[in-house]
């Protein structure tokens, strides 16, 4: 497969022989697998210099890795997959393991790093790590990166679920979470402790086609006059037409929270928004929003309208600029129209709140019984925790351009 391990044999990475573990432990558990691709290049794109965006260290995303290893080893999987760079992330988990206590450390997995043959520091190498990991037998892949790392994995992966973790820019798809709290998740559904069915969600996705370009974004989809890809990042509104998104979320931070100040959509709502903009012309209304970390922008508005699964828009821009998640990716011009269709099969993804509860729910990690169970012969207590309501509903109060007269 292009790897190497970390110990020539299973047994000496600290586990037992078996492989198992007394508690928590589940069947099959040690042959569980986890794969870790943490992105050395997010967060350090051109909004760095022409707004505030922060620098994510990749020191702090070696020690991410760590934190994942060692909940997942932990809970019982037998084996984590780690994505190689020339930037020291993977250099650093495999000090750390070289480093590591045997008998405090003794729950680490076999840790078994995913070399590819050349590294070229672009998508290309996310993309090539994500399917080894999946032809390995991944059962779970964490990504440390940016809405743009995740759109590079997704096509390769799959029904594979995985666990988008935040360490880029404009970072709508994957979310801040303690790597932990993350880590445990992956595990818990790893070893099959918590089914797919009830630990994961199905993403929408926007399609996009071009001549014979074809692009995939998991958040928005953004048409610009402007003629050239360039520095890729967006932050000129004026030149912006015409916005697809797959959710927005009005906490968000990017194009797509233009759309949830006129139209909020859930994740989990079965439709997007499309949203007709006036550029630097006229507008029925203008919406102030947070594009790009520490700007907020006035952008103009002519038309906001729900945005089905399976419809397909034909865009009116005659030439310009394809924006993919906030980047330009795609040059057009009229012999090369542009059309995005919003598909309602995009990756899975693990949803860590949901998995979390059902290890709560079921005491999946608790030991044995309570002393007052033990001691009366009582059932095992079930918990009725009340759900909070959600805080916005995209049809409820706000139906599409309800706000912009």
């Amino acid at each position: 497969m292009g790897a190497y391990r970390t110990n020539g044999q299973p047994t000496q990475s600290g586990r037992p022989a078996s492989g198992g573990r007394s508690e928590p432990g589940w069947p099959g558990a040690a042959e569980a697998t986890i794969g870790i691709i943490a992105n050395p290049m997010s967060g350090r794109d051109i909004r760095r210099l022409v707004a505030r965006a922060s620098v994510f260290p990749n020191a702090e995303k070696t020690n991410m890795v760590l934190r994942l290893v060692a909940a997942a080893g932990f809970l019982g999987v037998g084996r984590v997959l780690v994505s190689t760079d020339s930037f020291g992330i993977s250099a650093g988990v495999l000090r750390a393991w070289q480093r590591r206590d045997a008998e405090r450390d003794r729950v680490w997995p076999e840790l078994e790093f995913v070399a590819l043959d050349v590294l070229t520091g672009t998508a290309d190498d996310t993309r090539e790590t994500a399917l080894r990991m999946r032809s390995a037998g991944a059962n779970v892949i964490v990504l440390l990166g940016g809405d743009g790392t995740i759109r590079a994995a997704a096509p390769m992966l799959g029904d594979t679920p995985i666990v988008p973790l935040s360490t880029g820019t404009n970072n709508a798809f994957p979310q801040m979470w303690e790597a932990t709290v993350a880590g445990s998740a992956a595990a818990l559904v790893a070893v099959g402790a918590v089914g797919l069915a009830e630990a994961t969600n199905r993403a929408k996705v926007l399609e996009v086609e071009s001549g014979s370009r074809r692009e995939l974004a998991l958040v928005d989809v953004c048409i610009s006059t402007i003629a050239h890809v360039g520095a890729r990042a967006l932050w000129h509104v004026d030149s912006l037409r015409e916005l697809y998104c797959a959710f927005a979320e009005p906490h968000a931070i990017g194009l797509s929270s233009v759309a949830a100040m006129l139209h909020p959509t859930p994740r989990s709502h079965p439709g997007g928004v499309a949203v007709r903009l006036a550029g630097d012309g006229p507008a029925r209304c203008w919406v102030t929003a947070p594009i790009a970390p520490g700007v907020l922008a006035r952008v103009g508005i002519l038309e906001v309208a729900p945005l089905a699964i399976g419809e397909r828009r034909l865009s009116t821009v005659p030439t310009g600029t394809v924006a993919v998640d906030g980047e330009r990716e795609i040059e057009f011009s009229p012999d090369r129209p542009v059309s995005v269709t919003l598909s309602g099969s995009g990756p899975l993804v693990v949803d860590i709140p949901k998995v979390m509860r059902a290890a709560a729910d079921r005491d999946l990690l608790i030991s044995g019984q309570a002393p007052a169970e033990a001691a009366s012969g009582e059932q095992p207590r079930q918990r009725q925790v009340d759900t909070p309501a959600s805080t916005y509903h995209p049809d409820a109060t706000h139906p599409p351009g309800g706000r912009c007269p």
